[in-house]
């Protein structure tokens, strides 16, 4: 059986091949890919900036949901036919991370997707453990948004974000919307800062209070918020430097921030900051399994709004144009492919 597949070759270019699929081998499933998302670090693979990692000849793809074609030997619990998704880490079990049951940051990690292959291909094997099956009458295309909701679950959970908390958010993006649609749903008070006009406009159409670093002094908006408080509760989730000054000109006293965003040059971290007002620091990577069945369970009640999440569906056959597509749109929340013909 042949598989299309779309094969990063270098130079922002994907050509779409066909594959021969292997059958699943012991302890692997074989699954059906309906949806694939396009994530910021797919489109950093796209831009050349991963290159060294992922090298030239690579499927790529990980926020995906589909259906189980065929199951390996040794494989309990699982059938063809089942609707799922891929929490996409593959542990080595022997490091001390797995040793302490920390399995999500694995000394030796495989991300699959990244470090081998993923979803943005028809028919794809991969470990039987990493599999989530869906609740009943979830669409597959809103599946597709588990893997990033539950980041934020992680990051949530991490924080231990409470009921009543002012949480100030900083950065608009899909993964800071998703962070302040877990921490609303948790209880807390959800303020977004971002520069995007168009992510700002989408995050009130959400509800979330918001402010713009570019047009006035956030850090005196969120004391303002807060009854000269600070926030209880921050997210780092920019990546930039001004993010990383807000997040500590803005925190309360022992207030708690966590590091959700990869800064690509190690940024400056008021310490004093941290000395003066007793400050946590917490990081935050991936996701546990927990995390993937909250994220499972967040959707079922519709705490996001998939419909005006997902900007666009493209077929897999257009990903060059709609990955080039995405590089050219900063409104654009979450652009997603759709791998099989038939999805459903």
């Amino acid at each position: 059986m042949l598989s299309h597949a779309a094969v990063y070759r270098g130079d922002k270019t994907f050509s779409l091949e066909q594959k021969q699929v292997s059958d699943p081998g012991p302890g692997e499933v074989q699954i059906k890919v309906a949806y694939c998302g396009i994530c910021g670090t797919d489109l950093h693979i796209f831009l050349g900036h991963m290159d060294q990692r992922v090298g030239f000849e690579r499927t790529i793809g990980h926020e995906m949901s589909g259906t189980i074609s065929a199951v390996g030997t040794g494989v309990d619990g699982l059938k063809p036919g089942d609707r799922i998704v891929v929490r996409p880490l593959d542990h080595c079990g022997e490091c001390p991370a797995c040793h302490a049951g920390h399995e999500h940051i694995c000394h030796n990690l495989k991300f699959i997707g990244i470090d081998t292959e993923g979803a943005f291909q028809e028919y794809w094997n991969v470990p039987a453990h990493t599999i989530h099956v869906l609740p009943e009458g979830l669409d597959l295309a809103h599946a597709a948004l588990i893997e990033p909701l539950a980041v934020a679950c992680h990051d949530v959970n991490r924080a231990q974000v409470k009921s009543g908390e002012d949480v100030l958010v900083i950065g608009g993006g899909p993964i800071g919307l998703l962070v302040a649609l877990v921490a609303r749903h948790a209880g807390g008070k959800v303020t977004i800062s971002e520069i995007s006009e168009s992510r700002l406009a989408y995050a009130e159409k959400l509800g979330f209070t918001t402010i713009n670093p570019k047009l006035s002094d956030a850090a005196e908006q969120v004391n303002a918020l807060t009854g000269n408080k600070g926030a209880d509760v921050v997210f780092e989730v920019s990546g930039s430097q001004p993010g990383v000054d807000l997040m500590t000109d803005a925190a309360a006293a022992r207030g708690r921030i966590v590091m959700v965003a990869i800064h690509a040059m190690k940024p400056d971290v008021d310490m004093f900051r941290f000395f003066w007002r007793e400050l946590e620091l917490f990081g935050a990577r991936v996701y546990r399994p927990e995390d993937y069945d909250q994220a499972m369970q967040l959707l079922a009640e519709g705490v996001v709004d998939c419909s005006s999440f997902i900007t666009d569906i493209q077929p897999l056959k257009d990903i060059q144009g709609a990955f080039e597509a995405l590089t050219q749109n900063p409104s654009a929340i979450k652009s997603m492919i759709q791998i099989s013909g038939n999805a459903e």
